[in-house]
């Protein structure tokens, strides 16, 4: 039976950009082979990690495999990564002089005044509450990064001009409210079922550490899906901006020299790809 009451979404296709898609081969699995070819782990390293058959994993629904051995390996790849920023491991770690510090949990809360209420919500993320499913690949930084947007979206005239109801609580740059559940399919298991569908689209920031384009690769060949057009260069004011490749029923990108958000370190480059793509457009 149909509810006439709910509007229907004439949903066509959708895009994910370094989304976790398959525990398997996504993050962890791939972090020290991807970090070995951006030379931040040596050679010695990586084969005696992988001789020894050791693995880890980004979420906390598996354990890690391989001999005790594995446990001191991978402590040398975290110290030698510690220091790097995890969203792109190419990009500064930023010490934003507009960034608050971490000192306790009362010194994160900021507050605003909307029509006579007053208003308080948490300032911002340290990058280890941007991923709580990897707390061991993480820098251990303070810095509470984003505050300054937090202060700007609960600012009365910004939430007038959004026309958010004064009644809708404070704005924060994510919810600790929500329970959120983490599963051993993740979710690579949706894309068959849309197949043929909706048009669906994954692109990659080639730098990212947090879902490296390498394991994104790996479950999107892993498909078995015939590919239609082969792997090219793909182009912004003639300079190659990164790679695609066209499989029946998922088309692939890579976003060359940015990290996990592409969007804000490739601006142009990615407005283009998106927008061509929604157009059914060649980039």
């Amino acid at each position: 039976m149909i509810n006439e009451n709910v509007e229907e979404i004439n949903l066509k296709g959708f895009i994910v950009g370094n989304g976790v898609t398959n525990w398997h081969v996504d993050t962890n699995p791939v972090f020290p082979e991807t970090v070995f070819w951006m030379n931040v782990i040596p050679t010695q390293l990586l084969n005696k990690f992988n001789d020894a058959g050791c693995k880890f994993y980004g979420d906390q629904v598996f354990a890690p495999e391989g001999p005790k051995v594995c446990d001191a390996y991978w402590a040398r790849i975290m110290e030698l990564t510690s220091h790097l920023n995890w969203y792109d491991l190419f990009r500064p770690v930023y010490s934003d002089p507009n960034s608050a510090h971490l000192e306790s949990e009362q010194s994160r809360l900021g507050s605003a005044m909307v029509e006579g209420e007053l208003k308080t919500y948490r300032k911002g993320m340290t990058m280890g509450e941007y991923t709580p499913w990897a707390p061991k690949i993480v820098t251990e930084s303070k810095h509470i990064l984003g505050d300054y947007t937090g202060d700007y979206m609960n600012r009365e005239d910004v939430r007038a001009a959004l026309h958010i109801p004064a009644e809708v609580q404070a704005w924060e740059e994510c919810s600790n409210k929500l329970d959120y559940r983490i599963f051993p399919e993740a979710s690579e298991w949706i894309y068959p079922i849309l197949r043929g569908k909706y048009r669906m689209f994954f692109y990659s920031g080639d730098t990212d550490g947090a879902v490296p384009t390498m394991g994104s690769r790996l479950w999107i060949n892993g498909l078995g899906w015939d590919k239609t057009e082969a792997w090219r260069p793909w182009f912004t004011d003639g300079q190659v901006s990164g790679y695609v490749e066209k499989f029946d029923g998922i088309d692939f990108a890579t976003v060359k020299g940015v990290g996990h958000m592409a969007p804000q370190w490739a601006r142009q480059p990615v407005e283009n790809m998106i927008t061509s793509w929604i157009h059914g457009e060649d980039f």
